[in-house]
């Protein structure tokens, strides 16, 4: 059986997600992370984090701070999609972001919840 190609439909509706990523990756607060599941939760799709990362892959090249989004661990799970595998690291250090022993961001104290804040 012949696959189908996607309908303009399912295209539309990826692009207005990816849209809906940008959109809020953009409001992440300076010295704050979220994480993929939480982006995916508040874009009407929970079960959607790993779109949420085809999406900020494919916004490396823009002004958006992807750095800001790690996995539910707190885990720099991105770290490779930044050109050095430190940068990222780098960059959340910066602002002032801390890491536990296993290098990963302290989420109860740096999380920014992007539900919470689209509701109130």
């Amino acid at each position: 059986m012949e696959a189908k190609p996607p309908s303009k439909k399912l295209s539309r509706d990826r692009i207005d997600f990816f849209d809906k990523v940008y959109k809020l990756v953009a409001k992440i607060p300076y010295g704050k992370v979220t994480t993929y599941g939480a982006i995916a939760e508040a874009c009407g799709i929970k079960s959607s984090a790993r779109t949420v990362g085809w999406a900020l892959n494919s916004a490396k090249e823009s002004n958006l701070p992807c750095h800001r989004v790690v996995n539910r661990m707190g885990a720099l799970s991105g770290k490779m999609h930044f050109g050095s595998t430190n940068l990222m690291y780098e960059l959340l250090i910066a602002e002032g972001i801390e890491f536990d022993e296993k290098e990963r961001v302290i989420l109860e104290k740096y999380f920014w919840n992007p539900v919470k804040k689209k509701k109130g």
